[in-house]
């Protein structure tokens, strides 16, 4: 037997704890951004609405729900980072996600190391191993979100996640956003490939 679900009918924050509970494993962009302000505040936040949009350009998107500093910040400066989230920073990435009042920095205030970007402002975090630094592409407003579409003009990724010049997932050893409270690894590991129609037959 199935169960219904009525998004008309149910409230907006129930459904979404519906949504977040089956659309799952989810990546995380842990998006950091600097405001426009004198002196600026450099922003830290984790989005769970996370994908590439294009290959070529290359270009990611993420969802902020709601108006937030990671938004604002975006908006007014056309630049960010994305920032790998592996299983080791599980504590400093869900610190991050606190309600913290704007004019507060989250890596000041969590305490992370941030190192210098290569071509935009925003810094990246030290600590994660791999970095995709972003300039905006565009957005589009989607109810009470806005979808984020940045191009990213430099990639870097620390030597010791690599295997054959390639990242490894069993290094790499992402965290990823479940329902409720709840946070994934990477657990167990299948390779197969796709089949080719010319071998589908045999």
């Amino acid at each position: 037997m199935r169960i219904d679900f009525d998004p008309q009918a149910m409230d907006a924050t129930a459904f979404y704890r519906l949504l977040t509970a089956v659309v799952v494993p989810r990546p995380i962009a842990w998006v950091s951004t600097v405001s426009s302000a004198d002196p600026c505040v450099t922003n830290l936040a984790p989005h769970s609405f996370f994908t590439v949009a294009s290959a070529a350009p290359p270009i990611v998107q993420f969802t902020s729900v709601g108006r937030k500093d990671t938004l604002n910040n975006v908006e007014a400066t056309g630049e960010f980072v994305v920032n790998f989230v592996p299983e080791a920073l599980l504590e400093q990435v869900n610190a991050t996600g606190t309600d913290f009042p704007p004019g507060v920095g989250e890596f000041e205030a969590v305490g992370i190391e941030q190192e210098p970007s290569l071509l935009v402002k925003p810094p990246r975090v030290a600590a994660s191993p791999v970095a995709l630094e972003c300039r905006l592409h565009s957005t589009v407003r989607l109810g009470n979100s806005t979808v984020v579409f940045g191009e990213v003009v430099h990639a870097v990724v620390k030597e010791e996640v690599l295997v054959d010049g390639h990242p490894e997932i069993r290094l790499l050893r992402p965290l990823s956003r479940l329902g409720k409270n709840e946070w994934g690894t990477t657990g167990e590991i299948r390779d197969l490939a796709r089949i080719p129609f010319a071998e589908w037959k045999a």
